[in-house]
């Protein structure tokens, strides 16, 4: 096998996988390195051969860890505490985490003002408008929440669009406990169907009309 070659897990036999359809096992002297240490696997990968243990999970690929030289993983973690128990690395570490709250900061900063350009609701409903972004913003941008908003592969537009429609969802109708069949594509109609209600609502705020704030899914749910 050559370096970026895809292993399967296919059976719960110790060191045993699957790779084109042939039983493969790891050569002698190899172990296995999980995930979760970026640092030490871009070096492991970069240091020379090696096998990437990986799971398929629905339509995409799941990195497990690789498998590579015993030895080459020993002198590499050797070198990484070193490094890292070092006055630099705490430097560094210390310099990107500040970094990091500072983009997150102005990242929510951009997000909620996009959420309110969405909203867009007419001037009696500006607290109402100030109150939802605020409450789709704690809920979509934290690092780690898995929420369109923390995916760049859409305009922040969409995405701020998305997260709204997303919190009513879970919040202003009863999608969590629908008994959805599981038919293809009927989740993805559900949700259109409740997208599709959840403008309407949106409507009735960005319209400047009278609402009944007792009746309103939305008016409820910011409560």
């Amino acid at each position: 096998m050559k370096k970026d070659d895809f292993l399967i897990w296919k059976t719960e036999r110790q060191n045993v996988f699957f790779h084109d359809g042939k039983e493969v096992t790891p050569p002698s002297g190899w172990c296995f390195v999980p995930s979760g240490d970026p640092g030490l696997t871009r070096r492991l990968k970069a240091a020379g051969e090696y096998w990437m243990l990986v799971h398929r999970r629905k339509n995409h690929l799941e990195s497990l860890g690789l498998w590579t030289s015993a030895a080459t993983v020993e002198k590499i973690r050797v070198q990484l505490e070193a490094e890292r128990a070092g006055p630099a690395y705490r430097k560094k570490l210390e310099a990107s985490r500040r970094s990091r709250e500072v983009k997150q900061t102005k990242y929510e900063i951009e997000f909620r003002e996009a959420v309110l350009n969405f909203l867009a609701f007419a001037p009696r409903w500006s607290a109402f408008a100030e109150k939802l972004a605020d409450a789709v913003t704690a809920h979509a941008v934290p690092v780690g929440s898995g929420t369109v908003a923390r995916t760049e592969r859409i305009p922040l537009e969409r995405r701020a669009e998305a997260a709204v429609i997303a919190w009513m969802r879970h919040q202003t109708t009863a999608y969590d406990r629908m008994g959805i069949a599981r038919i293809r594509g009927e989740r993805r109609e559900v949700r259109r169907r409740l997208a599709e209600r959840s403008r309407e609502v949106l409507a009735q705020y960005r319209s400047g009309g009278a609402v009944n704030l007792t009746q309103c899914p939305l008016a409820l749910a910011l409560r």
